[in-house]
């Protein structure tokens, strides 16, 4: 448990100072974006400190994380709320949901007034050669290449009813992003793919919505999901919202998001502001993600290295204790980042927050730590060893005055290897909303805007190089002068 309180108290002031603000969260997608930017406005305007968090992730990253705290509001749809939170079969009136909601200390607002509902679109010219033009239609073409998000793969209200709804035997359907799915309609890898009604890129890329013609998609009215606990003021301020949007109007916001770049920019326009650019700030936004980044690479790092060297001392000793202690780190080397991430959020202590990163990537960065050292003490010579107890030190003072000193190169070696490895996975936690140069990543690949990517892509490796020098550097404070490499 040591390292996991050590993580509370690196990250306490950053806790306490998001405590006295209203955090809102948004989905991966364009509309969540711009819907918690609105959110965030509305807040401000009423006299709250708001911020949001955007691209947290799908429906049950959010709401473990508005269940858990680390948000106290988030924008949801009624259809996702039945289906995939409630888990209802048979369709809820407004006040039905409402109800069940506050039984889980969640209240919603009332519809902001539009119907985001899913469909599957296709390019025109494509539907228009196969003469397709309801989802019934896909039966007499089972080789179509299909393209879907991974939460509509799994959702209750997704391809798997959908496809025994309309007897559909498709063989090629894979698991895509939402925004790359749209540049893989254009380019032919893939026929089809789902979307939202109210996505701009449908009318931009003459794209065509199959009917559906079962009616098998529920409505998805948009609200807001919040904490019972959140301020009343700032509810009855989020309730001004209610009505305001229609289908037309979030169009338009979603299209002015995607040709901006900025949805903050889009979601002024709500507001009736002119949108003013603010490339004034870039420095500043870069040197934010980049200080974040910086915290989250040296807090798990410095765990790393404390938890990491002891490991990797007793590892270097014969015994089915090393065996299971190199076993173990490698084991958690092989869970997927992804997963480490999703796995961790739902258990007490962690949730959507900075600890939660922390300690993935302390996970993370154990194996080199650990394997290096005890590969660098295995290494030194018997005649080495024996001499050092010829002289009479005592076990320790062997350790720490020989062995250690011996063994240097290799361990800053795996040092360094678990840094830069941190360096780039940390981009990942963006996807829970803990910031760093991942969130340009994730938002570039949202707008399949390669410039955003790059905002977050190039400071990246130019830190993971500085990581490498700064630790070059290091090799002649730990290494000893006769064990440097000769430049």
């Amino acid at each position: 448990m040591k390292p996991i309180i050590l993580i509370a108290l690196i990250f306490a002031l950053s806790v306490g100072a998001q405590a006295q603000r209203i955090v809102v969260g948004s989905k991966r997608f364009t509309e969540s974006y711009v819907l918690g930017e609105i959110a965030k406005t509305t807040l401000q305007n009423a006299g709250f400190a708001a911020e949001v968090r955007p691209g947290m992730g799908g429906t049950i990253i959010l709401w473990q994380a508005l269940q858990g705290g680390e948000i106290a509001l988030y924008p949801e749809y009624t259809g996702t709320i039945a289906e995939e939170i409630l888990k209802t079969k048979p369709p809820l009136g407004t006040d039905q949901m409402s109800a069940l909601l506050r039984q889980r200390g969640v209240g919603m607002t009332g519809e902001l007034g539009f119907d985001n509902t899913y469909a599957l679109v296709m390019r025109r010219d494509r539907a228009a050669k196969l003469g397709l033009h309801q989802i019934s239609d896909l039966r007499d073409h089972p080789d179509l290449n299909i393209g879907l998000t991974h939460e509509f793969l799994d959702r209750q209200d997704g391809w798997t009813p959908l496809s025994a709804r309309y007897g559909l035997q498709m063989r090629n359907v894979r698991g895509i992003d939402h925004a790359l799915g749209y540049a893989a309609l254009a380019n032919g890898s893939i026929d089809l793919k789902d979307a939202y009604s109210t996505d701009a890129r449908i009318a931009e890329n003459d794209l065509v919505v199959l009917d559906d013609d079962l009616h098998f998609f529920p409505q998805y009215k948009a609200v807001f999901l919040y904490r019972l606990d959140m301020d009343k003021r700032a509810v009855a301020a989020l309730e001004k919202l209610v009505g305001t949007l229609d289908d037309a109007r979030m169009t338009r916001l979603n299209s002015e998001a995607e040709r901006t770049k900025d949805y903050a920019l889009a979601a002024s326009l709500y507001f009736g502001q002119k949108p003013v650019s603010r490339s004034n700030d870039f420095i500043g936004k870069i040197g934010g993600w980049t200080w974040r980044h910086l915290e989250l690479v040296g807090a798990s790092l410095f765990l790393g290295i404390i938890a990491g060297i002891p490991l990797g001392i007793r590892a270097s000793r014969p015994g089915p204790v090393s065996n299971f202690i190199l076993t173990t780190s490698g084991m958690i080397q092989t869970i997927p980042s992804l997963a480490l991430l999703a796995l961790l959020v739902p258990l007490p202590f962690f949730g959507i927050s900075p600890v939660t990163a922390v300690f993935a990537l302390f996970l993370y960065s154990l194996l080199p730590i650990v394997r290096n050292t005890a590969t660098g003490l295995q290494d030194i010579p018997t005649s080495v060893r024996e001499s050092a107890a010829a002289l009479g030190l005592e076990p320790r003072a062997q350790l720490w005055k020989v062995f250690l000193p011996l063994a240097s190169r290799t361990i800053l070696a795996g040092v360094k290897t678990s840094a830069i490895i941190n360096v780039g996975t940390a981009t990942l936690a963006a996807l829970i909303g803990v910031g760093g140069l991942g969130e340009p990543i994730i938002s570039g690949l949202n707008l399949n805007d390669y410039q955003t990517i790059l905002e977050g892509a190039i400071p990246a490796a130019l830190l993971a190089l500085l990581v490498q020098s700064f630790f070059d550097g290091l090799d002649r404070v730990f290494v000893p002068k006769g064990l440097r490499l000769k430049q």
